[in-house]
């Protein structure tokens, strides 16, 4: 479905100090400075699978989406999605892919948002009948019936990005590219969106790339994450898998009566205050299980939580491990 094969990007970045004096010398000379976008990037995305393609700001995740899209052209390494080289093939590459840009608005702003849908239908040649089927789908699916007369202008951010998405699907794309698609929307907005792609990835085995800051989006929605940091790939794996990998200190928060008086090695108080105590446990030394065992046998147990690793976990790890 997708294969990128050693992509590298480089743009050529001018850069001046403060000042008067240094920004007339630049009319006549310029410094500049090569930025590597992307160093030999290289990944495969099998057909209906949902990727999280996360990392900082920065890290070359955006650069990737312009050239999957065939926005732009990398300098060197060769993509191939569907058969087709995405700059080289354009115009037939566009009607297998959709894309949504958080930021970047693909709806005309002073028209209601149905002229942009008609206009959308022209666009990619959408026959009128497969035109008004996924329509009536993605007005239900995504709420937006009573919100498409009105212009794009006049619609609240998370109204505005059900639409965008709307807009992407309407000519039946095989991949979805999702760049921070829940970007600064309330929590009802996010769950109506991250619903409406678990949908839409199960019902028409849509590829999905989602690349987001949202920790939530990613266990939401993902089974696999790529990181990539300062253009290169990091680390391509399972998100459970990755969970494992930092599993290793757990907490555990127990209410109880009685006295502790000691703990089995690789358990460690917190957190202790009137009958509530917040241990840590280190796995490789004792299982969860066992830890509990213990404490039962110790004190008088009420109640206990244990917490678990999350994307956020993860995420964090990555960062501080890798250094980005």
């Amino acid at each position: 479905m997708i294969e990128m094969k050693e992509i590298s990007k480089f743009f050529k970045v001018s850069k001046r100090n403060a000042g008067i004096g240094t920004a007339i010398k630049s009319f006549f000379k310029r410094d500049y400075e090569i930025i590597n976008a992307l160093s030999n990037v290289s990944f495969t995305i099998n057909e209906g699978e949902m990727v999280g393609y996360i990392g900082p700001n920065g890290a070359g995740k955006s650069t990737t989406i312009k050239i999957m899209s065939g926005i732009l052209y990398p300098d060197k390494g060769e993509c191939v999605i569907n058969g087709k080289v995405p700059w080289k093939d354009r115009i037939s590459h566009v009607k297998d892919i959709g894309v949504v840009f958080g930021q970047r608005s693909q709806l005309w702003w002073d028209v209601p948002v149905v002229d942009s849908f008609e206009l959308i239908k022209d666009i990619y040649s959408v026959p009128s009948e497969e035109y008004r089927k996924n329509f009536k789908t993605l007005t239900d699916m995504l709420n937006i019936g009573d919100i498409i007369k009105i212009p794009t202008r006049q619609l609240s951010l998370g109204q505005r990005m059900r639409c965008e998405i709307a807009a992407s699907l309407l000519h039946n794309p095989k991949i979805l590219f999702l760049d921070e698609p829940t970007i600064g929307l309330d929590a009802v907005s996010k769950i109506a969106v991250r619903d409406f792609i678990k949908n839409i990835n199960k019902e028409k085995n849509t590829t999905v790339i989602l690349t987001t800051h949202d920790t939530q989006d990613i266990e939401a929605l993902t089974k696999r994450i790529i990181l990539i940091g300062k253009g290169q790939v990091l680390l391509d794996g399972k998100l459970e898998d990755l969970k494992q990998k930092f599993n290793k200190e757990r907490t555990v928060t127990v209410e109880y009566s009685g006295q502790i008086n000691y703990l089995t090695e690789g358990l460690t108080i917190i957190e202790e205050h009137l009958g509530r105590a917040v241990i840590s446990v280190d796995t490789e030394i004792i299982t969860i299980s066992k830890a509990i065992a213990f404490l039962a046998d110790k004190i008088d147990v009420h109640d206990f939580s244990v917490d678990s690793v999350s994307a956020d976990d993860v995420v964090l790890g990555l960062y501080k491990e890798f250094e980005i």
